[in-house]
Protein backbone atom coordinates (compact mmCIF):
# COMPACT_ATOMS: atom_id res chain seq x y z
CA UNK A 1 0.00 0.00 0.00
CA UNK A 2 2.86 2.55 0.97
CA UNK A 3 4.81 1.29 -2.26
CA UNK A 4 1.54 2.42 -4.03
CA UNK A 5 1.32 5.61 -2.83
CA UNK A 6 4.43 6.79 -2.54
CA UNK A 7 4.82 5.37 -6.85
CA UNK A 8 1.53 7.49 -7.63
CA UNK A 9 3.03 10.70 -5.56
CA UNK A 10 6.38 10.99 -7.16
CA UNK A 11 4.72 10.29 -10.67
CA UNK A 12 1.62 12.81 -10.11
CA UNK A 13 2.57 14.63 -6.94
CA UNK A 14 -1.41 16.77 -5.22
CA UNK A 15 -3.02 14.78 -8.24
CA UNK A 16 -2.91 11.32 -5.60
CA UNK A 17 -5.80 13.14 -3.69
CA UNK A 18 -7.84 12.47 -6.60
CA UNK A 19 -6.94 8.91 -6.96
CA UNK A 20 -8.03 8.55 -2.71
CA UNK A 21 -10.68 11.03 -3.17
CA UNK A 22 -12.25 8.54 -6.09
CA UNK A 23 -11.14 5.23 -4.18
CA UNK A 24 -13.00 6.54 -1.27
CA UNK A 25 -15.77 7.47 -2.37
CA UNK A 26 -16.32 4.22 -3.93
CA UNK A 27 -15.60 2.48 -1.12
CA UNK A 28 -18.48 4.56 0.57
CA UNK A 29 -20.83 3.36 -2.37
CA UNK A 30 -19.93 0.02 -2.15
CA UNK A 31 -20.70 0.01 1.71
CA UNK A 32 -24.08 1.63 1.12
CA UNK A 33 -25.09 -0.64 -1.06
CA UNK A 34 -24.31 -3.52 0.80
CA UNK A 35 -26.09 -2.23 3.68
CA UNK A 36 -29.53 -1.53 1.13
CA UNK A 37 -29.38 -5.15 1.03
CA UNK A 38 -28.74 -6.31 4.49
CA UNK A 39 -31.55 -3.76 5.62
CA UNK A 40 -33.59 -6.01 2.93
CA UNK A 41 -32.30 -8.86 4.35
CA UNK A 42 -33.29 -7.73 8.32
CA UNK A 43 -36.95 -7.41 7.28
CA UNK A 44 -37.25 -10.87 6.46
CA UNK A 45 -35.69 -12.03 9.23
CA UNK A 46 -37.84 -10.15 11.55
CA UNK A 47 -40.76 -10.54 9.64
CA UNK A 48 -41.22 -14.43 9.21
CA UNK A 49 -45.01 -14.21 8.06
CA UNK A 50 -44.56 -11.88 5.22
CA UNK A 51 -47.30 -12.77 2.39
CA UNK A 52 -45.67 -13.53 -0.68
CA UNK A 53 -46.83 -10.54 -1.96
CA UNK A 54 -45.28 -8.06 0.56
CA UNK A 55 -41.77 -10.14 -0.03
CA UNK A 56 -41.91 -9.15 -3.42
CA UNK A 57 -42.60 -5.72 -2.10
CA UNK A 58 -39.51 -5.78 0.15
CA UNK A 59 -37.12 -7.06 -2.62
CA UNK A 60 -37.97 -4.49 -4.98
CA UNK A 61 -37.76 -1.81 -3.34
CA UNK A 62 -34.43 -3.09 -1.65
CA UNK A 63 -33.51 -3.53 -5.00
CA UNK A 64 -34.59 -0.31 -6.75
CA UNK A 65 -33.17 1.69 -3.54
CA UNK A 66 -30.02 -0.12 -4.05
CA UNK A 67 -29.86 0.52 -7.79
CA UNK A 68 -30.46 4.86 -7.12
CA UNK A 69 -27.30 4.64 -5.59
CA UNK A 70 -25.51 2.48 -7.72
CA UNK A 71 -26.61 5.29 -10.44
CA UNK A 72 -25.08 8.09 -7.51
CA UNK A 73 -21.72 5.94 -7.26
CA UNK A 74 -21.38 5.44 -11.19
CA UNK A 75 -22.24 8.73 -12.23
CA UNK A 76 -19.76 10.51 -9.59
CA UNK A 77 -16.98 8.63 -10.49
CA UNK A 78 -18.03 8.58 -14.49
CA UNK A 79 -18.47 12.32 -14.13
CA UNK A 80 -14.86 12.81 -12.90
CA UNK A 81 -13.42 10.97 -16.13
CA UNK A 82 -15.63 12.50 -18.34
CA UNK A 83 -15.19 16.52 -16.79
CA UNK A 84 -11.23 16.25 -16.45
CA UNK A 85 -10.71 14.48 -19.79
CA UNK A 86 -13.56 15.12 -22.06
CA UNK A 87 -14.58 19.06 -20.73
CA UNK A 88 -12.83 20.59 -23.34
CA UNK A 89 -14.37 18.40 -25.98
CA UNK A 90 -17.41 19.19 -25.47
CA UNK A 91 -17.26 23.01 -25.21
CA UNK A 92 -15.60 22.61 -28.35
CA UNK A 93 -18.54 21.06 -29.73
CA UNK A 94 -21.13 23.25 -28.41
CA UNK A 95 -19.09 26.69 -29.98
CA UNK A 96 -19.41 24.61 -33.48
CA UNK A 97 -23.41 24.47 -33.18
CA UNK A 98 -23.69 27.53 -30.99
CA UNK A 99 -21.70 30.53 -32.59
CA UNK A 100 -22.47 32.85 -30.05
CA UNK A 101 -21.34 31.31 -27.00
CA UNK A 102 -17.99 32.41 -25.66
CA UNK A 103 -15.61 30.48 -23.80
CA UNK A 104 -12.66 30.03 -22.77
CA UNK A 105 -10.67 25.99 -22.70
CA UNK A 106 -10.43 24.90 -19.00
CA UNK A 107 -7.00 24.43 -17.79
CA UNK A 108 -7.52 20.67 -16.50
CA UNK A 109 -5.06 17.83 -15.38
CA UNK A 110 -5.38 14.41 -16.55
CA UNK A 111 -4.40 12.16 -13.48
CA UNK A 112 -2.27 8.83 -14.33
CA UNK A 113 -4.19 6.11 -15.36
CA UNK A 114 -7.63 7.46 -14.45
CA UNK A 115 -9.32 5.64 -17.12
CA UNK A 116 -8.22 2.04 -16.00
CA UNK A 117 -8.97 3.19 -12.77
CA UNK A 118 -12.26 4.84 -13.23
CA UNK A 119 -13.36 1.35 -15.09
CA UNK A 120 -11.68 -1.05 -12.02
CA UNK A 121 -14.21 1.67 -9.88
CA UNK A 122 -17.55 1.15 -12.07
CA UNK A 123 -17.21 -2.89 -12.38
CA UNK A 124 -16.71 -2.75 -8.59
CA UNK A 125 -19.82 -1.06 -7.91
CA UNK A 126 -21.80 -3.36 -10.51
CA UNK A 127 -20.62 -6.39 -9.51
CA UNK A 128 -21.58 -5.63 -5.51
CA UNK A 129 -24.82 -4.64 -7.02
CA UNK A 130 -25.10 -7.45 -8.56
CA UNK A 131 -24.65 -9.54 -5.22
CA UNK A 132 -21.49 -11.28 -7.44
CA UNK A 133 -19.16 -10.94 -3.70
CA UNK A 134 -20.09 -8.31 -0.35
CA UNK A 135 -18.60 -4.85 -0.32
CA UNK A 136 -15.45 -4.52 0.96
CA UNK A 137 -14.96 -3.42 4.50
CA UNK A 138 -11.49 -2.25 4.88
CA UNK A 139 -10.58 1.32 3.39
CA UNK A 140 -7.19 0.51 3.44
CA UNK A 141 -7.63 -2.84 1.59
CA UNK A 142 -10.12 -1.16 -1.18
CA UNK A 143 -7.54 1.51 -1.77
CA UNK A 144 -4.66 -1.37 -2.72
CA UNK A 145 -7.25 -2.15 -5.14
CA UNK A 146 -7.54 0.49 -6.77
CA UNK A 147 -3.83 1.91 -6.83
CA UNK A 148 -1.97 -1.48 -7.05
CA UNK A 149 0.93 0.25 -8.71
CA UNK A 150 2.17 -2.33 -11.54
CA UNK A 151 -1.04 -1.84 -13.41
CA UNK A 152 -2.12 1.86 -12.23
CA UNK A 153 -0.13 3.27 -15.09
CA UNK A 154 -1.78 1.08 -17.62
CA UNK A 155 -3.49 -1.52 -16.41
CA UNK A 156 -4.56 -4.49 -17.10
CA UNK A 157 -8.50 -3.15 -16.01
CA UNK A 158 -8.41 -5.84 -12.86
CA UNK A 159 -11.78 -7.51 -11.17
CA UNK A 160 -11.97 -7.27 -7.19
CA UNK A 161 -12.78 -11.08 -7.33
CA UNK A 162 -9.92 -11.71 -9.33
CA UNK A 163 -6.79 -9.75 -7.72
CA UNK A 164 -8.25 -8.53 -4.11
CA UNK A 165 -7.33 -12.43 -2.31
CA UNK A 166 -3.60 -11.94 -3.88
CA UNK A 167 -3.28 -8.59 -2.62
CA UNK A 168 -4.26 -9.12 0.60
CA UNK A 169 -2.99 -12.70 1.88
CA UNK A 170 0.85 -13.48 2.49
CA UNK A 171 2.84 -14.74 -0.29
CA UNK A 172 6.58 -17.17 0.65
CA UNK A 173 9.45 -16.80 -1.39
CA UNK A 174 9.27 -19.02 -4.18
CA UNK A 175 12.26 -19.35 -6.37
CA UNK A 176 10.88 -20.77 -9.62
CA UNK A 177 8.43 -17.98 -9.63
CA UNK A 178 10.73 -15.65 -9.60
CA UNK A 179 12.49 -16.75 -12.73
CA UNK A 180 9.20 -16.86 -14.02
CA UNK A 181 8.51 -13.25 -13.34
CA UNK A 182 12.22 -11.90 -14.58
CA UNK A 183 11.31 -13.81 -17.94
CA UNK A 184 8.32 -12.05 -18.27
CA UNK A 185 9.90 -8.38 -17.14
CA UNK A 186 13.04 -9.14 -19.71
CA UNK A 187 10.52 -9.70 -22.34
CA UNK A 188 8.43 -6.42 -21.50
CA UNK A 189 11.21 -4.54 -21.70
CA UNK A 190 12.79 -6.38 -25.09
CA UNK A 191 9.32 -5.48 -26.89
CA UNK A 192 9.07 -1.66 -25.27
CA UNK A 193 12.85 -0.78 -25.62
CA UNK A 194 14.21 -2.56 -28.89
CA UNK A 195 11.23 -2.46 -30.64
CA UNK A 196 8.78 0.24 -29.97
CA UNK A 197 10.92 2.87 -28.87
CA UNK A 198 13.08 2.19 -32.11
CA UNK A 199 9.95 2.16 -34.01
CA UNK A 200 9.05 5.76 -32.48
CA UNK A 201 12.06 7.20 -34.20
CA UNK A 202 10.67 6.44 -37.57
CA UNK A 203 6.74 6.64 -37.29
CA UNK A 204 6.17 10.83 -36.38
CA UNK A 205 8.25 11.39 -39.57
CA UNK A 206 5.46 9.90 -41.91
CA UNK A 207 2.17 10.55 -39.49
CA UNK A 208 3.59 13.16 -38.16
CA UNK A 209 3.74 15.51 -41.53
CA UNK A 210 0.68 14.64 -43.51
CA UNK A 211 0.96 15.55 -46.84
CA UNK A 212 4.48 15.05 -47.11
CA UNK A 213 4.49 11.39 -48.32
CA UNK A 214 2.21 9.56 -50.78
CA UNK A 215 1.56 5.90 -51.11
CA UNK A 216 2.52 2.47 -49.96
CA UNK A 217 4.68 4.52 -47.80
CA UNK A 218 2.19 5.26 -45.72
CA UNK A 219 0.82 2.58 -45.20
CA UNK A 220 4.14 1.21 -44.11
CA UNK A 221 4.08 3.79 -41.48
CA UNK A 222 0.53 2.99 -39.94
CA UNK A 223 2.12 -0.82 -40.03
CA UNK A 224 4.69 -0.26 -38.21
CA UNK A 225 2.62 2.36 -35.86
CA UNK A 226 0.40 -0.73 -34.92
CA UNK A 227 3.51 -2.60 -34.15
CA UNK A 228 4.74 0.13 -32.13
CA UNK A 229 1.22 0.21 -29.94
CA UNK A 230 1.59 -3.36 -29.38
CA UNK A 231 5.25 -4.05 -28.41
CA UNK A 232 4.76 -0.55 -26.01
CA UNK A 233 1.16 -1.56 -24.56
CA UNK A 234 2.03 -5.63 -24.31
CA UNK A 235 5.64 -4.68 -23.20
CA UNK A 236 4.37 -2.78 -20.12
CA UNK A 237 1.40 -5.11 -19.54
CA UNK A 238 4.51 -7.97 -19.20
CA UNK A 239 6.58 -5.58 -16.90
CA UNK A 240 3.55 -5.08 -14.66
CA UNK A 241 2.49 -8.70 -15.13
CA UNK A 242 5.83 -10.07 -14.69
CA UNK A 243 7.04 -7.77 -11.65
CA UNK A 244 3.74 -9.11 -9.78
CA UNK A 245 4.32 -12.56 -10.26
CA UNK A 246 7.46 -12.34 -8.75
CA UNK A 247 5.56 -11.33 -5.16
CA UNK A 248 2.94 -13.83 -6.05
CA UNK A 249 0.06 -11.97 -7.49
CA UNK A 250 -1.35 -12.88 -11.14
CA UNK A 251 -2.88 -10.13 -13.10
CA UNK A 252 -4.79 -11.12 -15.90
CA UNK A 253 -3.50 -11.72 -19.29
CA UNK A 254 -4.38 -8.74 -21.79
CA UNK A 255 -2.87 -9.61 -24.73
CA UNK A 256 -2.72 -12.88 -26.69
CA UNK A 257 -1.10 -12.69 -30.18
CA UNK A 258 -3.54 -10.82 -31.42
CA UNK A 259 -1.64 -9.94 -34.97
CA UNK A 260 -2.45 -14.15 -35.94
CA UNK A 261 -6.50 -13.27 -35.81
CA UNK A 262 -8.14 -14.46 -38.75
CA UNK A 263 -11.04 -11.65 -38.21
CA UNK A 264 -11.88 -7.75 -36.72
CA UNK A 265 -13.65 -9.81 -34.01
CA UNK A 266 -11.21 -11.88 -32.72
CA UNK A 267 -8.62 -9.48 -32.86
CA UNK A 268 -10.29 -7.72 -30.52
CA UNK A 269 -11.10 -10.39 -28.47
CA UNK A 270 -7.23 -10.67 -28.31
CA UNK A 271 -6.62 -7.34 -27.98
CA UNK A 272 -6.70 -5.50 -24.71
CA UNK A 273 -8.62 -8.14 -23.39
CA UNK A 274 -9.33 -7.03 -20.39
CA UNK A 275 -10.94 -3.68 -21.41
CA UNK A 276 -12.83 -6.00 -23.85
CA UNK A 277 -14.53 -8.22 -21.26
CA UNK A 278 -15.45 -5.03 -19.33
CA UNK A 279 -17.08 -3.68 -22.35
CA UNK A 280 -18.92 -7.46 -22.61
CA UNK A 281 -19.86 -7.69 -18.86
CA UNK A 282 -20.91 -4.63 -18.06
CA UNK A 283 -22.53 -2.70 -21.37
CA UNK A 284 -23.01 -4.92 -24.13
CA UNK A 285 -25.07 -7.66 -21.99
CA UNK A 286 -26.87 -5.32 -20.13
CA UNK A 287 -27.82 -3.28 -22.76
CA UNK A 288 -28.34 -6.39 -25.27
CA UNK A 289 -30.45 -8.17 -22.49
CA UNK A 290 -33.14 -5.41 -21.27
CA UNK A 291 -35.92 -5.33 -21.59
CA UNK A 292 -35.75 -1.87 -24.44
CA UNK A 293 -33.46 -3.62 -26.16
CA UNK A 294 -35.68 -6.83 -26.37
CA UNK A 295 -38.84 -4.57 -27.33
CA UNK A 296 -36.63 -2.82 -30.10
CA UNK A 297 -35.50 -6.54 -31.31
CA UNK A 298 -39.42 -7.76 -31.58
CA UNK A 299 -40.17 -4.76 -33.86
CA UNK A 300 -37.05 -5.19 -35.45
CA UNK A 301 -38.14 -8.65 -36.35
CA UNK A 302 -41.68 -7.25 -38.09
CA UNK A 303 -39.51 -5.18 -40.53
CA UNK A 304 -36.52 -6.58 -41.35
CA UNK A 305 -37.56 -10.12 -40.53
CA UNK A 306 -36.42 -12.67 -38.46
CA UNK A 307 -32.80 -13.31 -39.98
CA UNK A 308 -32.06 -9.71 -39.33
CA UNK A 309 -34.45 -8.46 -36.92
CA UNK A 310 -32.75 -10.56 -34.06
CA UNK A 311 -29.33 -9.65 -34.98
CA UNK A 312 -30.97 -6.10 -34.07
CA UNK A 313 -30.40 -6.00 -29.94
CA UNK A 314 -27.10 -7.27 -30.57
CA UNK A 315 -25.51 -5.15 -33.52
CA UNK A 316 -26.67 -1.77 -31.70
CA UNK A 317 -24.97 -3.02 -28.22
CA UNK A 318 -22.10 -3.59 -30.24
CA UNK A 319 -22.22 -0.18 -31.84
CA UNK A 320 -22.61 1.60 -28.58
CA UNK A 321 -19.76 -0.54 -26.98
CA UNK A 322 -17.23 0.22 -30.06
CA UNK A 323 -18.32 3.92 -29.83
CA UNK A 324 -17.68 3.99 -26.02
CA UNK A 325 -14.08 2.27 -26.96
CA UNK A 326 -13.61 4.74 -29.31
CA UNK A 327 -14.62 7.94 -27.04
CA UNK A 328 -12.29 6.01 -24.30
CA UNK A 329 -9.01 6.11 -25.65
CA UNK A 330 -9.34 10.13 -26.13
CA UNK A 331 -11.53 13.31 -27.01
CA UNK A 332 -11.57 13.69 -30.30
CA UNK A 333 -13.54 12.72 -33.29
CA UNK A 334 -10.96 10.57 -34.70
CA UNK A 335 -11.00 7.84 -32.02
CA UNK A 336 -14.91 8.02 -32.27
CA UNK A 337 -14.01 7.19 -36.17
CA UNK A 338 -11.49 4.63 -34.71
CA UNK A 339 -14.38 2.87 -32.89
CA UNK A 340 -17.20 3.02 -35.75
CA UNK A 341 -14.33 2.01 -37.92
CA UNK A 342 -14.13 -1.83 -36.23
CA UNK A 343 -17.80 -2.06 -35.10
CA UNK A 344 -18.87 -1.72 -38.48
CA UNK A 345 -16.44 -4.44 -39.86
CA UNK A 346 -16.88 -6.60 -37.36
CA UNK A 347 -21.08 -6.08 -37.78
CA UNK A 348 -20.89 -6.27 -41.73
CA UNK A 349 -18.53 -9.80 -41.52
CA UNK A 350 -21.38 -11.26 -39.56
CA UNK A 351 -23.93 -10.32 -42.04
CA UNK A 352 -21.98 -11.64 -44.38
CA UNK A 353 -21.21 -14.88 -42.78
CA UNK A 354 -23.06 -16.86 -45.62
CA UNK A 355 -21.41 -15.32 -48.38
CA UNK A 356 -17.86 -15.87 -47.57
CA UNK A 357 -19.06 -19.38 -47.15
CA UNK A 358 -20.30 -19.80 -50.47
CA UNK A 359 -17.45 -17.79 -51.95
CA UNK A 360 -15.03 -20.23 -50.30
CA UNK A 361 -16.73 -23.23 -51.77
CA UNK A 362 -17.28 -21.79 -55.14
CA UNK A 363 -13.37 -21.54 -54.69
CA UNK A 364 -12.50 -24.82 -53.45
CA UNK A 365 -10.80 -23.24 -50.12
CA UNK A 366 -11.49 -25.21 -47.21
CA UNK A 367 -11.65 -22.83 -43.43
CA UNK A 368 -9.15 -24.53 -42.34
CA UNK A 369 -6.51 -24.72 -45.09
CA UNK A 370 -3.29 -23.21 -44.52
CA UNK A 371 -3.68 -21.19 -47.18
CA UNK A 372 -7.02 -19.47 -46.13
CA UNK A 373 -6.05 -19.01 -43.16
CA UNK A 374 -2.77 -16.73 -44.01
CA UNK A 375 -5.25 -14.59 -46.16
CA UNK A 376 -7.35 -14.23 -43.24
CA UNK A 377 -4.63 -13.31 -41.01
CA UNK A 378 -3.28 -10.92 -44.01
CA UNK A 379 -6.73 -9.40 -44.46
CA UNK A 380 -7.52 -8.70 -41.04
CA UNK A 381 -3.78 -7.58 -40.39
CA UNK A 382 -4.73 -4.79 -43.75
CA UNK A 383 -8.04 -3.52 -42.16
CA UNK A 384 -6.38 -3.46 -38.63
CA UNK A 385 -3.88 -0.90 -40.29
CA UNK A 386 -6.15 1.16 -42.20
CA UNK A 387 -8.27 1.91 -38.82
CA UNK A 388 -5.06 2.95 -37.30
CA UNK A 389 -5.47 5.97 -40.25
CA UNK A 390 -7.46 6.75 -37.16
CA UNK A 391 -6.27 6.61 -34.17
CA UNK A 392 -2.76 7.33 -35.10
CA UNK A 393 -3.23 10.82 -37.08
CA UNK A 394 -3.07 13.92 -35.17
CA UNK A 395 -7.07 14.69 -36.33
CA UNK A 396 -10.15 13.37 -38.17
CA UNK A 397 -8.66 15.67 -41.12
CA UNK A 398 -5.47 13.95 -41.09
CA UNK A 399 -6.75 10.15 -41.13
CA UNK A 400 -8.63 11.28 -44.06
CA UNK A 401 -5.63 13.01 -45.94
CA UNK A 402 -3.90 10.13 -45.28
CA UNK A 403 -6.11 7.84 -47.41
CA UNK A 404 -6.15 9.70 -49.99
CA UNK A 405 -2.57 10.42 -50.25
CA UNK A 406 -2.51 6.31 -49.91
CA UNK A 407 -5.02 5.04 -52.67
CA UNK A 408 -5.15 8.46 -55.07
CA UNK A 409 -1.75 9.46 -55.05
CA UNK A 410 -0.48 5.82 -55.57
CA UNK A 411 3.08 5.33 -55.16
CA UNK A 412 4.44 1.85 -55.30
CA UNK A 413 6.86 0.21 -52.90
CA UNK A 414 10.19 1.58 -54.48
CA UNK A 415 10.49 3.70 -51.35
CA UNK A 416 12.34 0.35 -49.72
CA UNK A 417 15.04 0.74 -52.08
CA UNK A 418 15.37 4.36 -53.13
CA UNK A 419 16.72 5.29 -50.27
CA UNK A 420 14.27 7.39 -48.61
CA UNK A 421 13.73 4.67 -45.39
CA UNK A 422 17.73 6.08 -44.27
CA UNK A 423 15.65 9.44 -43.95
CA UNK A 424 13.28 8.66 -41.32
CA UNK A 425 15.15 8.79 -38.68
CA UNK A 426 17.04 5.24 -38.52
CA UNK A 427 20.13 4.17 -40.12
CA UNK A 428 20.77 0.94 -42.51
CA UNK A 429 22.43 -1.20 -39.13
CA UNK A 430 19.17 0.35 -36.92
CA UNK A 431 16.80 -0.58 -39.80
CA UNK A 432 17.98 -4.01 -39.97
CA UNK A 433 18.65 -4.72 -36.41
CA UNK A 434 14.48 -3.94 -36.16
CA UNK A 435 13.88 -6.79 -39.05
CA UNK A 436 15.68 -8.89 -37.01
CA UNK A 437 13.74 -7.78 -33.66
CA UNK A 438 10.40 -8.25 -35.31
CA UNK A 439 11.24 -11.84 -36.78
CA UNK A 440 11.88 -12.96 -33.17
CA UNK A 441 8.65 -11.22 -31.73
CA UNK A 442 6.93 -12.95 -34.76
CA UNK A 443 8.45 -16.39 -34.51
CA UNK A 444 8.16 -16.08 -30.06
CA UNK A 445 4.11 -15.27 -31.15
CA UNK A 446 3.80 -18.17 -33.18
CA UNK A 447 5.42 -20.29 -30.78
CA UNK A 448 3.06 -19.28 -28.33
CA UNK A 449 0.55 -19.59 -30.73
CA UNK A 450 1.07 -23.05 -31.51
CA UNK A 451 0.55 -23.72 -27.71
CA UNK A 452 4.87 -23.79 -26.98
CA UNK A 453 5.11 -22.85 -23.38
CA UNK A 454 8.65 -20.64 -23.67
CA UNK A 455 9.04 -19.47 -20.14
CA UNK A 456 8.15 -23.27 -18.77
CA UNK A 457 10.93 -24.61 -21.46
CA UNK A 458 13.38 -22.25 -20.03
CA UNK A 459 12.52 -23.07 -16.36
CA UNK A 460 13.47 -26.76 -16.95
CA UNK A 461 16.66 -26.28 -18.07
CA UNK A 462 19.79 -26.42 -16.48
CA UNK A 463 20.09 -23.20 -13.75
CA UNK A 464 23.87 -22.66 -16.07
CA UNK A 465 22.20 -22.27 -19.14
CA UNK A 466 18.99 -20.70 -17.49
CA UNK A 467 21.33 -17.82 -16.38
CA UNK A 468 23.20 -17.23 -19.76
CA UNK A 469 20.07 -16.84 -21.16
CA UNK A 470 18.72 -14.54 -18.61
CA UNK A 471 22.62 -12.46 -19.06
CA UNK A 472 22.16 -12.45 -23.08
CA UNK A 473 18.37 -10.98 -22.63
CA UNK A 474 20.00 -8.07 -20.83
CA UNK A 475 22.49 -7.69 -22.43
CA UNK A 476 20.31 -7.27 -25.61
CA UNK A 477 18.56 -4.85 -24.25
CA UNK A 478 21.03 -2.74 -22.73
CA UNK A 479 23.26 -2.78 -25.72
CA UNK A 480 20.23 -2.45 -28.06
CA UNK A 481 17.32 -0.25 -26.36
CA UNK A 482 16.58 2.92 -27.19
CA UNK A 483 17.36 5.32 -24.46
CA UNK A 484 19.14 8.06 -23.17
CA UNK A 485 19.82 11.94 -22.10
CA UNK A 486 17.07 12.40 -25.14
CA UNK A 487 14.71 9.82 -24.63
CA UNK A 488 12.02 9.00 -21.74
CA UNK A 489 12.17 5.13 -21.74
CA UNK A 490 9.71 5.34 -19.12
CA UNK A 491 7.20 7.13 -20.84
CA UNK A 492 4.16 4.73 -22.28
CA UNK A 493 1.52 5.43 -25.08
CA UNK A 494 -1.24 4.46 -22.81
CA UNK A 495 0.27 6.01 -19.37
CA UNK A 496 -1.85 9.24 -19.86
CA UNK A 497 -5.63 6.99 -19.98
Amino acid sequence: MAASMFFYQINSGWLLTVLIGTSMFTYGIGIWIGKIYNQGKDLYIKNPDLSKDEKKIVKNNTKRNAKMVLILGISVDLGILLYLKYANFFLDNLHIFFRKVDYQKLNLFLPLGISFYTLQAIGYLFDVFRKKYPAERNPIRFLLFMSWFPQIIQGPIARYDQIADQLYKGHSFDFQRLGYGIQLMLWGWFKKLVIADRIALVVPNIIGKPGIHQGLIIFFAFALYGIQVYTDFSGGMDIARGFSQVIGIELKLNFNQPYFSRSIEEFWRRWHITLGSWMRDYVFYPLSLSKTFGNIGKKARKIFGINIGKKVPSFLSMFIVYFLVGFWHGSSYKYIAYGLWNSIFIMSSIMLTGVYEKTRNLLGFSQESFTYRVFQIFRTFIIVTLGRYFSGAATFKDAIRFYNNTFINWQDLSFILDGTLKNLGLDTANWFLLAAALLFLLLTDFLHERGYHIRESISKQHILFRWIIYAAAILAILIFGIYGPNYNAAAFIYAQF
